[in-house]
Formats: C-alpha cells, sequence, structure tokens
C-alpha cells in the first residue's frame, strides 16, 4: 500500500532499486525490522544483535573497522569492499541496512537512500525501546535509596535538567548523502543573528503565504510554488522545539532541490557549495521589494548576517596609479601554504609548514605582484602595465565564514586532489590587520593622502573581534567522504555527526581539519545563550 506524502515532495533521481524492493515488499520489510532495533549506550538506534556475538562480513574473516551492511532480503552481512559483489551473485538484493546506523543503503549504488517510511519506523521503534545504560562488569554501585523531590520542586527540577544541554542541539537524519546539507544547517542553526531571526518570527509563514497567494503564486486550487525561507523557519522551530529525537529535514531538502536544479541528486555534494546556494535562495526570495542603494547594501536576512565588503586595489608599478574596487562577500576562500599550491606542483602541499589562519590571512592581505601575462591596463599611462594587487576588508560582517580551499584542482595535469593538511585556527580572532583601514595605513605610512574611499569610517561600524562558533570538517576522499560540524556553545564543544550529537573536547576540535570556520562578533558569541532562552519562552509562551 501507498504511503501517504504530501504533495510535491518528489525526489528528481529516486533510487530504482529501492522502488523495486517497495513493489515487491511493501512496508512489511520496515514494520518486522522495528523488532530488531535497538539503542546503543551512546542514544544511536542501530541493528540489534546478540551481545556474544561480533557482526563479520560474510566474504571475509575480519570484522569491519567501518561499516557494515545487513541486507534486507537474505540478512547476508557486507563489508564496503564486497557489497557490491551481493546482488550480483543474488539479483533483487540491491537493498541493506547499515547496523551501526540504522539507515537505509543501496548495494548496487554504492550510495545511502532515504524513503520516508522507513524513516518513520526506526523513529517510532526509537520511542519505545527502553534505553539501557552500558554495562560495567564487576563494578557494582551500592544500592540508592529513592527519593521523590517535593511538588514544589519537581517542575523547577525538571526545567533545569532539560537545560543540561544547550537548546537547539538536535540531531539530522542523513537521506542520503545529505551529510554536506546537515553540517552547514547545524551551523545555521546556532549562527546567533540568523537564529535569532527565525526563531523571533520575523520570517511569518502564514504572511508569507498570504503574499505569494495575492502574487499568484498559490492557485486556486491550492498547488503551492514553496517559498525556501519558510521551509527554513520550520526547520528551525523543529531543531528548536525541544525535542532532542534526529530529525528528517526532508521537506526542506526538496524544497532546497526544486530551488536549485542543478544540485538536486543523492550524490554527494560539497559542504561549501550548499552553504553559497541556500544563502542566494534565501536572498533571491526576500530581495523582492528591497531597494538596494549601494554595493553590499542588501537588507536580506541572508546578507544583514553574512555579507562583508572586499576592497581590491591594483597599483600601476610605473606611475604608481591605484585603481580601487570594492565587491560584496558572504565568505572567504583561503589558500592552505598557497607557496606550494602551484599547478604544477599541488601534490607537494602537505610536506610543508603548518599553517595558520593568520598566516592564511596574512597571505590574503599581502601585495601580489601580477605575472607579466596578467598585465591590466592603467587609466594614468593609457596602456597594459606591471602592476601590484593587494586585497582587504573593507567591511566585516556580523558572522565571518572562512572557507579552507582543501580541493586542489591541476589545470594542467587535469587531476583533482584533497589536500589533507593541517590547519591551526585561533578560538578568538582579531581582524583588525586585515581590515582596509590598516593595510592602507601600513602600505603608505605617514604619507597618506586623498583617494577612492575613505577607509577610516566604514571599517570602524562593526567590531573586528570574533568568536568561533561551528567548525565544518571533511574526512575522506575528494570524490566521497563524510562532513561533520562541531558546534561551540555555552563554552563547551559537541561534535554533530548526522542524527548523532556528542560531547567532545576543545583538544579534539583543536586538531580537527577545518573546512569551513564560522566566527562571530565576539558580543554576539557571550549574548547568545541569555537571547535564545528569552526567545524560546516567548515562543512557548505564545
Amino acid at each position: 500500500m501507498a504511503s501517504k506524502r504530501s504533495p510535491g515532495l518528489t525526489s528528481p533521481n529516486p533510487c530504482r532499486h529501492l522502488s523495486n524492493y517497495r513493489e515487491r515488499y511493501g512496508l512489511s520489510g520496515y514494520r518486522s525490522l522495528q523488532k530488531s532495533l535497538r539503542l546503543s549506550p551512546s542514544g544511536r538506534t542501530t541493528l540489534g544483535r546478540q551481545q556474544s556475538t561480533i557482526p563479520r562480513c560474510n566474504s571475509c574473516t575480519e570484522t569491519a573497522l567501518g561499516r557494515l551492511y545487513f541486507c534486507l532480503i537474505c540478512s547476508s552481512i557486507s563489508c564496503p569492499s564486497h557489497s557490491a559483489a551481493h546482488p550480483i551473485s543474488s539479483p533483487g538484493h540491491d537493498i541493506a541496512i547499515d547496523i551501526e546506523r540504522a539507515e537505509l543503503f543501496c548495494l548496487s549504488c554504492a550510495d545511502q537512500v532515504y524513503d520516508p517510511d522507513f524513516d518513520s519506523a526506526v523513529v517510532a521503534s526509537a520511542a519505545t525501546i527502553p534505553y539501557s545504560p552500558p554495562r560495567r562488569q564487576k563494578l557494582q554501585a551500592p544500592q540508592a535509596l529513592s527519593y521523590l523531590p517535593p511538588q514544589a520542586h519537581s517542575a523547577c527540577l525538571e526545567h533545569w535538567s532539560a537545560l543540561r544541554h544547550p537548546l537547539g542541539l538536535r540531531g539530522l537524519n542523513n537521506l542520503g548523502n545529505t551529510c554536506f546539507m546537515n553540517s552547514v544547517l547545524q551551523a545555521l542553526f546556532h549562527t546567533p543573528p540568523l537564529r535569532n531571526y527565525f526563531l523571533g518570527d520575523h520570517h511569518n509563514r502564514e504572511i508569507c503565504r498570504q503574499r505569494r497567494r495575492r502574487r499568484g503564486a498559490i492557485s486556486a486550487g491550492g498547488m503551492d510554488v514553496s517559498c525556501l525561507t519558510c521551509d527554513v523557519e520550520v526547520v528551525f522551530s523543529e531543531v528548536f522545539s525541544g525535542n532532542r529525537k534526529p530529525y528528517s529535514p526532508a521537506r526542506f531538502l526538496y524544497s532546497w532541490w526544486k530551488h536549485s536544479s542543478n544540485f538536486s541528486g543523492y550524490q554527494q555534494q560539497d559542504a561549501h557549495e550548499f552553504f553559497i546556494s541556500i544563502l542566494d535562495r534565501i536572498h533571491d526570495k526576500e530581495q523582492s521589494g528591497l531597494k538596494i542603494t549601494a554595493i553590499g547594501d542588501c537588507h536580506c536576512i541572508a546578507h544583514r548576517v553574512f555579507s562583508g565588503i572586499l576592497r581590491s586595489d591594483i597599483t600601476c608599478t610605473v606611475c604608481g596609479f591605484t585603481s580601487t574596487t570594492y565587491d560584496p562577500c558572504v565568505d572567504i576562500s583561503l589558500d592552505l601554504e598557497p607557496e606550494m599550491l602551484s599547478n604544477t606542483d599541488i601534490y607537494s602541499c602537505e610536506k610543508t609548514r603548518i599553517s595558520t589562519l593568520t598566516g592564511c590571512l596574512d597571505h590574503f592581505t599581502r601585495p601580489e605582484k601580477l605575472g607579466s601575462d596578467q598585465k591590466l591596463y592603467c587609466q594614468h599611462c593609457q596602456v597594459k602595465q606591471d602592476s601590484v594587487k593587494q586585497m582587504s576588508i573593507r567591511r566585516l560582517p556580523l558572522v565571518l565564514c572562512f572557507h579552507v580551499k582543501r580541493f586542489a584542482h591541476s589545470f594542467l595535469k587535469r587531476t583533482s586532489k584533497k589536500i589533507d593538511k593541517y590547519m591551526q585556527f585561533l578560538f578568538s580572532l582579531d581582524m583588525t590587520p586585515y581590515l582596509s583601514s590598516s593595510i592602507i595605513r601600513n602600505r603608505f605610512g605617514n604619507r597618506i593622502f586623498a583617494f577612492e574611499g575613505d577607509e577610516s569610517d566604514i571599517s570602524g561600524e562593526i567590531s573586528s573581534e570574533f568568536e568561533v562558533f561551528a567548525v565544518v570538517t571533511h574526512s575522506g576522499r575528494l570524490d566521497s567522504g563524510h562532513y561533520v560540524t562541531y558546534l561551540r556553545l555555552r563554552n563547551q564543544w559537541y561534535k554533530c555527526d548526522d542524527a548523532w550529537i556528542t560531547e567532545v573536547r576543545e583538544e579534539v576540535v583543536r586538531a580537527s581539519q577545518g573546512y569551513m570556520i564560522y566566527y562571530v562578533q565576539k558580543v554576539f558569541y557571550y549574548s547568545a545563550g541569555e537571547e535564545m532562552l528569552f526567545q524560546v519562552q516567548n515562543a512557548i509562551d505564545d
């Protein structure tokens, strides 16, 4: 029997093997599987087994250090190295369960697949499974006397117990290679200005729906051209609802697919490209009706939070004439040890000294002599001349996102490689040295003269002191791998690995290979907790 689905939520590229399984077995396989699920000591839902047995791949004698897949048809177990052979030797045996994660996996496609009915079965089962703490051998705690607090104290104890972990810490189920999306969403959920916007009901779904109806985006029959910002608001509400069970952002995923057709499908995507895409889609939705009067002056929430302005100075080495341009940006892309990242030598970059975020920023803002093949037209000399280019930050955003270029591409060799190199980054960052006002002062010293753009005022509009609050990392190969996010909340770090959230030590984060690093103005970081509690309480009261 087909399950009831929301209109319009159709996968662009559904897995045909999953469709075949559903046609043959319906939901019976999912329902019978519910009895085999259990909760691990860490709170994960996994496929149950006898405690005396260790799952092994049927094709090799070793237990897989990584993942094992349990065939839904014949119960055969395969490791990643032998999983593709199983549907070949047993035609039709394509769909399996990831034993450790209790997620659907297509052995033929070698990819995670998503079925909302399976997700519902797992969530429903997890809600009824009693949690069992890990057994400890040979250690017995003394029997404690039962204690029931007075009724007047119960509500207070329950309230503070619920706040032991910060609000908004909720895992996101992997819907089929969507760790790239989950990792960025976790960072966005805890971006203080963005969170304040959505929890403060500044984008009201009902008002937005009425506006779209007046514009004809919603027909008389009720067909709705979805608003991605509305779907973002829904996800924020779900994550901050107080429910700790992993959430499946399926509707948001489908909505994003509709608005970003070039990203649709279950293949692995890039977290940075998703970040840019989601900000662009929010901007596209909110820019209608907004008057933009200057560069970087968009008042949509995406740009109010993330948008800064970069300054580029091109100086003629013959006459000294400087041409200045300004460009808005929502992130800053940094090279890892740029002196080693030439197109002809991208494979030796791991052998250089340890990189630092401040070192990468120093390189980003240092004068760069353009090659003879990059001569630019000088307005003063009236011919193309050699020149020097220097970047600086004219205006800082409320939230800084640094994108570390870990994927190197050689156009000459037509090769690509992931740069697995460690980069140190500070938890507290002062951006003053990289502002245009500082760069210009260092360049000209006391020889300050009038030129295009007075940087003394605009650079000081926003505080230059920032605190890190999220780090997105990528592990594995260039064409696959896995994304996780580390969140810093109340000075405690948490690892967000799809559906599972665990506390981690600060040293773990410092040792991670950051791919996207998010900083927020220091004043926002230290006031974030109080503002969030106030907003969530107001939402509950309403």
